[in-house]
């Protein structure tokens, strides 16, 4: 059992939190704290300077009430997370400043480009330094 679980949502793919989240319940300590995070890709600069300002700023909101109603919607008091940066090394980052000793993340069918390059989870699960769940 676990006193810290992560739970990364990627925020395309909502389907996959509500089962994220039982299997966190379900591996948590009675007072164990349960962080839902998302990471917010970074825009390249170049393209950056084409959008309309606080559009960054804009997106973390949204994943931020994205996040609340999911914990709300499964009546979980969970603390919220949201970064901006490139999605395995910000879930990474959360794990360690948060002392995680589990993260929960989903996985996909993987595309041709998560063999060459390999996916999110994957990445997490290479680099984590706590155990980490996959569900597919």
């Amino acid at each position: 059992m676990y006193d810290t679980i992560l739970v990364p949502i990627d925020l395309a793919d909502r389907a996959k939190a509500d089962k994220m989240i039982d299997v966190a319940r379900r591996l948590s300590n009675r007072n164990a704290r349960i962080v839902l995070a998302h990471v917010v890709e970074d825009i390249p600069t170049f393209v950056a300077a084409e959008l309309p300002g606080g559009i960054m700023e804009r997106s973390r909101e949204e994943a931020t009430t994205a996040l609340r109603e999911i914990a709300e919607k499964t009546e979980l008091a969970a603390e919220i997370d949201v970064r901006t940066g490139q999605a395995a090394s910000g879930i990474l980052a959360i794990a360690k400043e948060r002392g995680a000793d589990a993260i929960v993340i989903a996985s996909h069918s993987p595309g041709l480009q998560d063999y060459l390059i390999g996916s999110t989870a994957g990445r997490v699960v290479r680099h984590a330094a706590c155990s980490v769940h996959v569900l597919r």
